[in-house]
């Protein structure tokens, strides 16, 4: 054979395979000359591996011509040109028979332009599976289109019973079709469903819209389903529906939504994940997707997922071993089907709550993976290679005979085919590389979706059978007893009648058997752990309460089940904290966040809290402000979470507890002020600074208190000011223009609104604005130049000293600045240093008589903050401080926290080094005291008598010396 011969160059196992058809083609007029030199080599190419090229170019060999003048073999389709293309071939054509025929054709001439172009790499795999969607797009629709036409002819218009509207067919593509992943030789996965029940306005034959549907489906699954000599257009499966096979063809969407909220099951949910409609009435087709979006995407992080897919792939192994499938590249081991599980299995468990993984196609997803879940980039762009080679070797596959199969052939001539095709010398080297990958994907669906090996150690360290008999009251009193001791707990009584509590609540009593199950599967190796600890009668008693409050959520206890480690954490931060227990019993959905130990206790610096909130709110719409507060308020808990965990641990100190919580206010405080803002410019325009130059806003949020000293604790309200810089005699340049005072009170009472307004995850923050100019009586938002006119002239001195505290946290850089030259103007003023002591010490005396211990039943106890020796003492050294020296000594006016501006104090010689040091001790130790019952959920600040005495003696007696 001549080496010129394109033929010479294939394998010899295909060169006679490819001779027959390409004697018959070789002297076509499209492939002579110097042009035609590629084309003839791709031909060859393509003729020795696809018998269904083959067989369609010897029977119509003008689609050569075609192929090659009309550029389909050398470009890519634009959007709609299937659709273009077909309809130009069905508009004159009104015989059902020869529709049929047309559309046959036109699949068949496209799939040999789609095999060329996947076969030579002229389209990569994205490409082709994206065109075979829009090829089956288009067919099922203008099929739809013409069957519909005639159908209402001859039994009337559908139409809606309530307002009569005509209704038309919802065509859902389920599947690899739903996500614009079609192969080769894909069946398609439908679904038909119409908007509203009414009946057909045909005076004679009317129909009900049901029975109307259901008719036009059935045509509509001939069009495409059935063979003749032409062929068939797509395979079409319509077992995913509702009840499946024995549910009816079409439904209303009323009772889509009844069935998927009342019997949907997981894997329903799996399949929902890429469902798409693709033909008849899209708009309505996506309402209805956005109703079942619930029944798909949990709100909650749902590990039951992980139960599903784990079930769904057993049984495919079953079938695999039952079929002998083990060389399908699809279901078997390390195939495609595992990759789409890992995929879909943080979809169903997160997409609820992170919309980004609420997309169709698979290699949409994988990249998001290492971000929104964790999982490393190496395994994702191991995953990544591994589906691109597996879909690529389905469609070499399939391009053979248009089969739909995903088996590797175990003939010589048909692995030298699918060699050729994946561009390997020969079925050995293709082999290696597909072992490599399958290894790859195994391994990465074990790390994901199969049971975690500690979890079957740890069931082993606990005596499983003893601990289900106890849950299941199958043990006597005195076996119970004995064995709880055995296991830890020294008061087995206490921890007994806890356990009987949960087993006779009326929640377990209506726990549906799958709760159930899972909770008797959860309890042995948490119990057992509880008992570990020092404190297990305590720690049990505030891990039920979390167990309680789950129990009709019971995919928190899959959590759990799956996630070893993260059970491991909660029995040991419940065992240090009672606060911790009672916020994971009101968000059970922070328990995602002890899944990771690496991201639990390092809590992020400001600049990474700003750029992780800013990239969750990217996620939201602009008008859903539910989905807003609501992606804020998870924010906030979970950070509070990871703080108090590293707190907890002491993995943090104080200190910097206290910086991590205000650095998350102040981020929380941005994001709410830009949201406020940008909705009420919408609505107003923008405020004017001046005539001419609008805001950039010209607007702060200042922080007084914990907030302005960086000395947040958990549960900690926000103290303050709304300052903005605009001309108040100007107006809001919008359609719907307002005075600038209106605009900036408005922006304050949104703000207010999204900070403390309750929603299903409790408030951000609860504020507190009686430190603004006149307190309550006073305006929400001042101007600049009203609030230094009322500092300096109507302020009481006590207002003064919340001044040395205050600091902008959120706004216009610029007008912090001017702010600041307020502060410093209003804090530097000489003052009498007599009559501010006075004013000092007799505010003091008035809080201690209305806040100290002695005004409550408190006897022999010491409040840390409000008595003599406490908290408020040293504060209100340090502001005494301040403001009598500030005007001598303007690096006073520095810092806002009280351990910086002691250091300041002691630098300037205002106290002694001894007296600076000791306050600064005590400061710590008694907000630490505060803090630590905070933790313990002790709300009050009260603490024993002898306590502390040595701290509040020095504190005291530094009084004494300062303060005269």
């Amino acid at each position: 054979m001549s080496d010129k011969n394109p033929l010479s160059q294939l394998p010899d196992r295909l060169q006679s395979v490819a001779e027959k058809p390409w004697s018959q083609l070789e002297s076509h007029p499209s492939l002579q000359g110097q042009s035609g030199a590629q084309l003839s080599q791709e031909l060859c190419r393509v003729l020795a591996i696809s018998d269904f090229v083959a067989d369609q170019l010897t029977r119509r060999p003008e689609w050569l011509e075609s192929l090659v003048d009309e550029g389909d073999i050398t470009t890519s389709y634009p959007p709609g040109r299937y659709a273009e293309k077909l309809v130009a071939r069905l508009t004159e054509v009104d015989d059902e028979a020869l529709m049929h025929q047309q559309l046959r054709r036109f699949r068949n001439y496209e799939m040999v332009r789609l095999i060329w172009r996947d076969l030579t790499r002229r389209a990569d795999m994205r490409e082709t599976t994206r065109d075979l969607s829009h090829l089956a797009d288009a067919c099922i629709d203008e099929t739809l289109t013409w069957l519909y036409q005639r159908a209402t002819k001859r039994w009337g218009m559908p139409l809606s019973g309530s307002d009569a509207q005509p209704q038309q067919l919802v065509v859902l593509g389920m599947g690899k079709l739903g996500a614009n992943e079609l192969n080769l030789s894909s069946d398609i996965d439908l679904m038909f469903c119409f908007p509203a029940n009414g009946e057909t306005d045909h005076p004679t034959q009317s129909l009900e819209n049901q029975d109307f549907f259901i008719r036009l489906g059935q045509k509509l699954i001939q069009a495409l389903d059935n063979q003749n000599a032409e062929g068939f257009v797509f395979r079409v499966d319509m077992r995913l529906r509702p009840f499946g096979t024995a549910g009816p063809l079409a439904v209303s969407f009323t009772a889509m939504e009844h069935y998927y909220q009342d019997q949907g099951r997981d894997w329903e949910r799996y399949a929902m994940i890429k469902a798409r409609p693709v033909a008849g009435d899209i708009a309505a087709g996506e309402q209805l997707m956005q109703q079942l979006r619930p029944f798909v995407y949990r709100k909650y992080i749902d590990f039951s997922a992980f139960e599903s897919l784990r079930d769904m792939k057993l049984m495919i192994n079953r079938e695999v071993r039952r079929k002998g499938l083990e060389q399908n590249v699809k279901l078997g081991s390390g195939g495609i089907r595992e990759v789409e599980f890992i995929a879909q299995a943080f979809q169903l468990i997160r997409g609820g709550r992170d919309l980004a993984l609420q997309q169709r196609e698979l290699l949409n997803i994988l990249p998001l993976l290492p971000e929104h879940v964790g999982m490393p980039e190496s395994a994702v762009q191991e995953l990544v290679a591994a589906y691109v080679f597996l879909r690529n070797t389905e469609h070499a596959i399939q391009s053979i005979a248009d089969k739909q199969t995903q088996e590797l052939p175990d003939d010589p001539q048909g692995q030298a085919r699918i060699a050729l095709a994946m561009g390997f010398a020969d079925w050995d080297s293709f082999q290696q590389q597909l072992a490599q990958h399958r290894r790859a994907v195994s391994q990465h669906f074990a790390d994901v979706i199969a049971p975690a090996e500690a979890e079957g150690e740890q069931n082993e360290a606990a005596d499983e059978s003893e601990w289900k008999a106890l849950i299941n009251d199958e043990m006597d009193q005195d076996q119970v007893l004995s064995f709880l001791s055995r296991k830890g707990f020294a008061d087995a009584d206490s921890a007994l009648k806890q356990l009987q509590s949960l087993r006779q609540s009326r929640a377990m009593q209506m726990l549906q058997q799958v709760a159930k199950t899972r909770l008797l599967h959860i309890m042995p190796a948490l119990l057992e752990t509880v008992g570990q600890c020092r404190n297990a009668e305590v720690t049990l008693e505030r891990v039920l309460l979390l167990i309680q409050a789950v129990l009709r959520r019971s995919a928190y206890l899959v959590l759990l089940a799956e996630n070893p480690g993260a059970m491991q954490q909660l029995v040991r931060l419940c065992s240090s904290s009672a606060w911790f227990a009672a916020q994971l019993s009101k968000q059970p959905v922070l328990l995602d966040e002890l899944i990771d130990p690496r991201t639990l206790f390092t809590p992020p610096d400001k600049a990474r809290l700003q750029a992780e909130l800013s990239q969750q709110l990217l996620r939201v719409p602009e008008d859903d402000m539910e989905q807003l507060m609501e992606t804020l308020r998870y924010f906030h808990h979970a950070h509070v979470l990871r703080v108090a965990a590293s707190d907890i641990t002491e993995a943090l100190p104080l200190m910097k507890v206290s910086d991590y919580l205000t650095w998350l206010a102040e981020t929380l405080l941005e994001a709410v002020l830009q949201s406020a803002w940008r909705m009420l410019t919408e609505k107003h325009g923008v405020p004017m600074r001046e005539p001419g130059e609008p805001c950039d806003p010209d607007f702060v949020v200042v922080g007084y208190g914990k907030m302005g000293g960086i000395e947040l604790s958990y549960g900690s309200d926000l103290d303050l000011v709304f300052i903005h810089d605009a001309d108040p005699d100007l107006n809001t340049n919008g359609d719907k223009s307002v005075p600038n005072p209106v605009f900036f009170n408005r922006l304050g009472q949104k703000m207010i609104h999204f900070l403390n307004t309750f929603t299903p995850s409790g408030q951000l923050y609860d504020i507190d604005m009686r430190l603004r100019p006149s307190g309550n009586s006073g305006l929400l938002v001042s101007g600049l130049k009203a609030f230094k006119q009322y500092q300096q002239k109507e302020a009481w001195t006590w207002e003064h000293q919340a001044l040395v505290r205050a600091r902008v946290v959120a706004g216009s850089p610029a007008l912090a600045k001017r702010f600041e030259q307020v502060r410093s103007e209003l804090l530097s003023q000489p003052r009498d240093r007599a009559v501010l002591l006075e004013q000092v010490c007799s505010m003091r005396e008035k809080m201690r008589e209305h806040l100290g211990s002695r005004t409550t039943d408190a006897s022999g106890s010491f409040d840390l903050k409000q008595d003599r020796g406490g908290i408020v003492d040293i504060e209100f050294m340090v502001q005494f401080m301040v403001l009598n020296h500030a005007n001598k000594y303007p690096d006073l006016l520095t810092y806002t926290d009280n351990i910086r501006i002691l250091d300041g104090i002691e630098a300037n010689g205002l106290m002694t080094a001894e007296q600076a040091g000791l306050l600064r001790d005590a400061y710590r130790v008694l907000r630490s005291v505060g803090h630590r019952q905070a933790l313990q959920e002790q709300s009050s600040s009260v603490v024993a008598d002898e306590e502390l005495s040595q701290y509040r003696q020095q504190v005291a007696r530094i009084w004494d010396e300062v303060m005269c």
